[in-house]
């Protein structure tokens, strides 16, 4: 194939059965179960191994993995060390990718990927993959009071995985409502077939760069704005709006100077994003269990995206997961540069699944190229050019 698509849009860059996507219908399934189900009935836990494995895990094969992300869940203090030297303007996404970085220097045993017939030890793939996992979402915790000037909490083996991060990042321990509002979202952010970041972790995979260094990879990927970094650009492009009533100037304005609207249209789904629909929901279900009273800034939400529908429903853009991401995590009271962090400690469940799938099978990524420079030509010293 000799035809230039930017961004390799629709062209198949792998094989995989992790997930898939029904973009026409607004679909998305993790190994076959819609994505609907999954949030309303799984947790993180069971969602990730099912990610991992292929398969829904029977009970205990569920409370071994569950009890193996626990014990996991401490970090050197080495890394705390290193953290605390970092600045305290450092944005928690370049923090979360430093860190992760360093595992593999603090947590040695890399040397298992020295060669292609190495990729088949599946008990270092798993062992590597729950440690990760495990200690991501204390990574992220450990800034937030880092750059604050306080030592960071200590992890707690007796909570659930959202349980724990929940306490970590707020130094209390979680309403029970909460914590599960979190772990939906956890799910919702799991996995999303061969995006931007997630191919990021198959070419680095490819080369059989240690898993730290895999990850690493696809968290700077995920931090772009036009990744995972559109959730944060969500709620300032909120503030921008004063209230409800400036919402359609404000959007003939932005649209007139052929602006991007944050939050809005993705490249697979012509429908709203069915995550989306799903986040929507849990952000009214949280303003109904704090009373009812709806903030400011969902009302300004609700009324963009029916200004926008009228306006872009018609070629097919709505809102997508960054969309009501973003508006969920600020109703929770999240700092708004941690969103993209929490989308990563998340999305690491589907990075993984497809690095251990991309090693079952592997070939080096090595893409070709449409040359458009200059033809063969002959080298002037320096002397003689004018």
């Amino acid at each position: 194939m000799s035809e230039y698509l930017p961004g390799l849009e629709g062209v198949p860059a792998t094989k995989s059965n992790i997930s898939d996507i029904d973009g026409e219908k607004g679909r998305l399934f993790y190994r076959g179960y819609p994505i609907e189900q999954l949030a309303e009935q799984s947790t993180f836990e069971e969602t990730t191994l099912l990610l991992l494995d292929g398969r829904l895990p029977s009970a205990h094969e569920l409370a071994v993995f569950d009890e193996q992300l626990r014990r996991n869940r401490r970090v050197k203090f080495n890394i705390r060390s290193l953290m605390k030297a970092l600045p305290a303007t450092g944005h928690p996404m370049e923090i979360l990718q430093t860190a992760v970085a360093s595992l593999g220097v603090f947590y040695p045993g890399n040397e298992c990927l020295t060669s292609p017939d190495a990729c088949g030890d599946m008990e270092y793939i798993h062992n590597m993959t729950v440690r990760i996992l495990a200690r991501m979402p204390v990574i992220v915790a450990m800034w937030e009071h880092i750059r604050r000037g306080y030592d960071p909490v200590e992890p707690r083996a007796d909570l659930t995985f959202a349980e724990n991060f929940l306490y970590m990042l707020t130094g209390t321990e979680a309403d029970p409502e909460f914590a599960r509002l979190m772990d939906a979202c956890l799910i919702l952010h799991a996995e999303h077939t061969i995006n931007a970041s997630t191919f990021a972790a198959l070419v680095a995979g490819s080369t059989l760069a240690s898993p730290t260094g895999v990850i690493a990879a696809a968290i700077g990927t995920l931090s772009g704005p036009l990744h995972g970094g559109a959730n944060e650009k969500v709620v300032h492009m909120l503030d921008e709006i004063p209230t409800v009533k400036d919402v359609k100037p404000w959007l003939d304005k932005k649209l007139a100077g052929k602006e991007k609207i944050w939050g809005m249209g993705h490249r697979e789904y012509k429908t709203k994003d069915p995550r989306a629909k799903i986040l929507q929901k849990l952000v009214e279900k949280f303003v109904s269990k704090r009373g009812g009273q709806v903030s400011q800034k969902f009302e300004i939400a609700l009324a963009l995206e029916e200004a926008c529908e009228a306006r872009l429903g018609p070629k097919g853009v709505y809102p997508n997961v960054d969309y009501y991401s973003g508006i969920l995590y600020a109703e929770m009271g999240i700092p708004t540069d941690q969103f993209t962090s929490i989308f990563a400690v998340s999305r690491a469940a589907g990075w993984l699944a497809h690095w251990r799938e991309q090693l079952a099978d592997n070939r080096i990524f090595r893409p070709t190229q449409v040359y458009i420079g200059e033809p063969p030509r002959d080298y002037k010293p320096l002397s003689q050019r004018g």
